[in-house]
């Protein structure tokens, strides 16, 4: 890409040379105009014009006649003729004789045109030569290894190099594959997300264009672009396949960044059957400079009914804004009642926010992916991405450091007034106020200012640093389980810990903590299990079921007592289908990747409705066994408090 890059600044400074040497050519004493559009001559300070001085070699059609009757007449004032001097042949030169095409239309630079070169080129082929599928030669050494392919190695978190060399292909193709990006737990698709983001080989009998295009893709579906953008540009483009060039469309029409898949269309061209491939192109020549040309392509595809008339003029107005156009494209929502990505993506990328009736459809799912998408563009108003960061923060997409930096936003924006304004002085007062029940009430505040689910749990998130910093106090004991969840929803199981002489046993704070606590503790008491079950509230004491179940996968209870609770409650703790099986033997192998990928498979759903207790004792336990016993920790705690 450096190469490429350079090569495109030497075209573009060669071309500014010619630019200037024509500008200094046009400075010559010739006019190139007519005549009639000469400026008159000035008049002159005396009454009397001097006459002009004679030309001596001036042609004469006849010889002077003395006797002639108009020798008295005055003479007119011939116009002196310039001629032009002779110019020797520039030669013409195309864009073939620098480049080279093979079968398949991929055309290689094999060198750079000098200036004499591209001063004789035709417009055609100066244009070919900037805007035609390059492959560029690139040396060796400027190319960069695609054995290793991620953000972050062991040493910075990430899971081990060859924790997948071993693995059979199909199986990590299937744990990718068939994930459909929405978890139930914040901190299962924290791990899932890292394991996809660390700097891993690919499986042996799978090529590292493949395993990366199925990690940008589950990125893609998380909702997490920004780490599939990252990702994926640890590739050389270049080395992109067809696949991975489709996984670039659709994460930078997710990103709104619409230019930024420019260079990937100008070396792999189009990969797609769908008309928003060709007005991607459109927009990518307009912000090379042919913005007439694209916004009529984009009205030609609008008139023949082969884009539908808001993509096209949506496309149209970011083509504008690209190509710095005057033309005015008016968007009308009117009879749109669907999202897409890339009617979402135009519309956020030229400030537009589309009406709820075109968001309607936008349901479950792929509402949370639009959530995604709001909280993490920096061009949405603040109030919408803080109305958005619920979802985001709720399914782990943004972090406490995250979220509260979006809300000091909106306390330091004038313009943001309204709810979102006193959440975020609320949010202020947590932090600042002299009184630990003064800072408690602004928590209770944010907390029961949701509607519960995920909004509710995303406060808690927001608050948890916050929450971190109130010291354990009898005076608020009442309080001190729904404190506890908010520091553990970030991880601050330390701080949490410190609550534990305050809790009562067998209550819901003890519950948690049980769990959370970092380190080795000792076997938890029955009569304590006994107590929380009794006082169990939660529907079909599923919080009772998921404190079992991971009290048993983290070994603080023994098989005897974990197998006496799963037969008199039915957990069906000690029953195996194929996903448990599988997770187990990659346990038992120590890959920890494959765990992290196995986990996230079986942690989908909407909510934690959807997860079983038997699911959460294996992955809990095989989380555990391969030295990741903090995931392990906080995703039961994460069980037991919104169960």
């Amino acid at each position: 890409m450096n190469l490429r890059m350079r090569t495109w600044h030497l075209l573009a400074g060669a071309a500014f040379g010619l630019t200037s040497a024509w500008a200094v050519a046009q400075d010559a004493p010739e006019s190139l105009l007519p005549k009639m559009f000469d400026e008159p001559a000035r008049p002159a300070a005396t009454p009397t014009p001097a006459a002009p001085p004679s030309r001596p070699n001036a042609p004469s059609s006849a010889a002077p006649s003395s006797a002639s009757p108009a020798a008295s007449a005055p003479h007119s004032v011939s116009t002196p003729v310039v001629q032009s001097l002779p110019m020797e042949q520039v030669p013409v030169f195309g864009a073939d004789s620098f480049m080279t095409t093979d079968a398949s239309g991929k055309s290689t630079l094999t060198r750079m045109p000098t200036l004499e070169e591209l001063q004789g080129m035709s417009p055609e082929a100066f244009e070919q030569l900037l805007t035609d599928k390059l492959n560029l030669d690139m040396p060796s050494g400027a190319r960069r290894s695609m054995e290793q392919i991620g953000l972050m190695d062991e040493t910075e978190g990430g899971m081990s190099v060859t924790s997948l060399s071993a693995q059979n292909p199909y199986l990590v193709q299937t744990a990718i594959a068939a994930n459909r990006g929405a978890l139930v737990s914040r901190w299962g698709h924290i791990l899932l997300r890292r394991a996809l983001a660390s700097r891993l080989q690919a499986p042996a009998g799978m090529s590292p264009q493949q395993f990366l295009a199925l990690r940008v893709g589950l990125l893609i579906r998380m909702g997490e672009t920004d780490a599939a953008r990252a990702l994926l540009q640890g590739l050389d483009i270049s080395n992109f396949t067809p696949e991975l060039t489709r996984e670039a469309f659709d994460i930078y029409q997710r990103t709104a960044d619409f230019t930024g898949m420019c260079p990937v269309l100008s070396i792999q061209g189009v990969q797609g059957a769908g008309a928003e491939w060709g007005a991607a192109q459109s927009i990518c020549d307009a912000f090379r400079g042919s913005g007439a040309a694209a916004l009529s392509r984009l009205e030609k595809a609008r008139v023949s009914g082969k884009m539908a008339r808001i993509d096209s003029l949506l496309a149209q107005k970011y083509a504008g804004a690209a190509g710095r156009s005057r033309k005015a494209v008016t968007i009308e929502w009117n009879d749109v009642d669907t999202m897409t990505p890339w009617r979402y993506g135009l519309a956020i990328g030229v400030g537009l926010t589309p009406p709820e009736s075109a968001m309607s459809g936008a349901m479950s799912v792929s509402g949370r992916m639009y959530d995604s998408i709001t909280a993490l563009a920096p061009m949405v108003g603040l109030d919408r991405r803080a109305a958005a960061s619920d979802r985001a923060g709720a399914s782990g997409v943004l972090s406490n450091a995250a979220m509260v930096d979006l809300y000091a936003q909106v306390y330091a924006d004038p313009d943001v007034t309204g709810d979102w304004q006193k959440r975020a002085e609320s949010l202020r007062d947590a932090y600042t106020l002299e009184a630990p029940a003064a800072r408690l009430s602004a928590m209770q505040s944010l907390w029961s200012g949701a509607n519960g689910g995920d909004a509710g749990y995303a406060r808690q998130v927001l608050t948890a640093a916050a929450a971190a910093r109130i010291a354990p106090s009898k005076d608020l004991e009442g309080d001190a389980a729904a404190l506890i969840a908010s520091m553990l929803s970030a991880g601050y199981d330390t701080n949490a810990l410190a609550w534990s002489p305050i809790v009562a046993s067998g209550s819901e704070g003890w519950g948690l903590l049980t769990v959370a606590a970092p380190g080795r503790i000792r076997a938890v008491d029955s009569g304590a299990v006994d107590t929380y079950y009794g006082a169990d509230d939660s529907p079909n004491k599923r919080k009772s079921a998921f404190l079992v179940a991971g009290l048993a996968g983290l070994g603080r209870i023994d098989e005897g007592t974990s197998s006496r609770y799963s037969g008199e409650w039915g957990l069906q703790l000690d029953s195996s289908s194929h996903f448990t099986t599988a997770i187990d033997r990659a346990a038992t192998a120590g890959d920890a990747a494959s765990v992290a990928l196995l986990a996230g498979l079986g942690m989908q759903g909407s909510s934690w409705q959807r997860m079983t207790p038997r699911y959460l004792y294996h992955i809990v336990s095989a989380l555990r066994t391969v030295g990741l016993e903090a995931e392990a920790r906080m995703i039961a705690a994460e069980a037991v408090a919104r169960a």
